[in-house]
This record gives C-alpha cells, sequence and structure tokens, in this order.
C-alpha cells in the first residue's frame, strides 16, 4: 500500500505538497511551497480544530484558511529542526506577515546552564524573513534542503 505521496497543494497550487496518510481515517498534508498544513480532523466544528484554536498564536488564528468546496483547514506550519533552526509566521496580521526562519548555532560551555543542557538553540540573529510562497526557500536557508 502507498502511503506517502507528493501531489499538487489544493491551496496554493504548488507540486511541493506532501501527503502521509496515517490510517484510513487520517491524512496530514504539508505544502513546501506555501508552508501551510492541514488534515482530515481540521474541519470547522471539529474537536481538533477547537484545541487548536486554544492554543494557537493570534497570527496563526488569522492565516487559517478554509477550502469553499472541502471545508478542510488549512494552517501555517512551526517547523523546528535541532542543528538547523526553525520556521514560523512571523508578523502583526494576515496582511503583514512573512515566515521567518532562523539558524540554530551550538551552546557554547558557558551558556550550558542557561539553556539547560541543550546542544542547539535558535538564534534569532539569523533570522531572515521569506514570503508566503517561498517556504521551500526558508526551509534550505537554515540547511533542511540544499540551497
Amino acid at each position: 500500500m502507498d502511503f506517502d505521496n507528493l501531489i499538487e497543494c489544493s491551496r496554493c497550487g504548488s507540486d511541493a505538497a506532501y501527503i502521509q496518510e496515517i490510517n484510513p481515517q487520517l491524512k496530514i498534508e504539508m505544502c513546501l511551497g506555501c508552508g501551510f498544513q492541514s488534515n482530515s480532523l481540521m474541519r470547522q466544528g471539529s474537536e481538533f480544530l477547537e484545541e487548536q484554536m486554544g492554543i494557537l498564536p493570534e497570527l496563526y488564528k488569522a492565516l487559517l484558511d478554509e477550502e469553499e468546496e472541502t471545508g478542510k483547514i488549512w494552517m501555517p506550519s512551526t517547523t523546528r529542526v535541532e542543528g538547523k533552526g526553525m520556521i514560523f509566521a512571523d508578523g502583526s496580521s494576515r496582511d503583514n506577515w512573512a515566515w521567518a526562519a532562523a539558524r540554530d548555532v551550538e551552546v557554547k560551555e558557558d551558556e550550558k546552564e542557561k539553556y539547560k543542557g541543550a546542544k542547539y538553540r535558535t538564534d534569532m540573529t539569523t533570522v531572515k524573513h521569506f514570503k508566503e510562497k517561498d517556504y521551500i526557500d526558508a526551509l534550505s536557508y537554515i540547511g533542511i534542503l540544499p540551497e
């Protein structure tokens, strides 16, 4: 059975969307073009979406998109890979935001206590912003994908 596929993103039209079937009831979608994600549980009125609304930052709530035909809800992703960095939505509103990508750096010996023994920390002095449809460039910037 084929569980993993690249598909066209129904949100932005990119050909770099990834779908993974966890089981017949749960499919997860992630677009590397626009950086948004969805799953088969993210529908208006669902318990899963209500839980998400309780913990999402206000900007993420403002950026939610709903597909008219399917009712699928798309939300911005946050990507964090230890030793590489972090990508997150950054801005003040739906009309004023971008992807922020910041690289990880090794925690110095004299910082170990401050960072509770972590090997890496996200260095916000390396933050670089990318347009919505340039999420894949943000992945390259922090070293997840080759530049």
